[in-house]
């Protein structure tokens, strides 16, 4: 599923247009997004929480020449998914 196909999806369930989902889901995007830039931990109860962290300064391999190099220390946004969204995945046992 791609933006568009989530815009699709959340026009009729908030009885909007195309267009205003897409600045709802927009505007959304850009508060997660300004609140990991700040570091900030976006935790959405059921769901999940986005977060910044570290990744430390590693060793790696340039996969074509097979040259050892270092890969810099960077920071990535991770997501861990809540309870609630992590039991729509579990596989339950089918009944006799």
């Amino acid at each position: 599923m791609n933006k568009a196909d989530l815009i699709a999806k959340l026009a009729p369930k908030l009885n909007i247009n195309q267009d205003e989902a897409r600045v709802v889901l927009n505007s959304v995007l850009e508060v997660i997004t300004e609140a990991l830039v700040e570091e900030k931990n976006v935790r959405l109860v059921d769901f999940g929480t986005f977060s910044v962290k570290q990744r430390p300064e590693r060793m790696g391999r340039n996969p074509k020449t097979g040259e050892k190099l270092k890969i810099e220390a960077k920071e990535i946004v991770t997501f861990k998914q809540g309870k609630a969204l992590g039991e729509q995945f579990i596989v339950k046992p089918k009944q006799k």
